[in-house]
């Protein structure tokens, strides 16, 4: 086995991972640690351009939101204003029509 991820897969088809528990834990935690870094340095790279000088005074909850929309932009492509408020109208029933 030359990599974690052989390591890791190995302990579990062998199933020794059952008395090695803490040692599979570890390997998985490893393995991850890559992916949660670029997580995180994306989420940074995004809060700068986000968050410049002139909206430096913007809530934490807005600035979340912001950075969502900001780092999961693909997933929000196709969503238009009429879509958006249509979902929110079939929520719940309103005493104002939005449209």
């Amino acid at each position: 086995m030359s990599t974690i991820s052989e390591l890791c897969r190995g302990l579990v088809e062998t199933k020794k991972s059952l008395n090695y528990y803490l040692i599979e834990r570890l390997i998985r935690l490893v393995a991850t640690l890559p992916v949660t870094t670029v997580t995180a340095e994306r989420a940074f790279s995004a809060m700068k351009i986000v968050k410049t000088d002139l909206r430096n005074k913007m809530e934490d909850d807005f600035l979340v939101d912001s950075m969502i929309i900001f780092i999961e932009r693909e997933l929000v492509e196709d969503n238009t204003a009429d879509s958006i408020i249509d979902d929110f109208y079939s929520l719940k029933h309103r005493r104002v029509q939005l449209k």
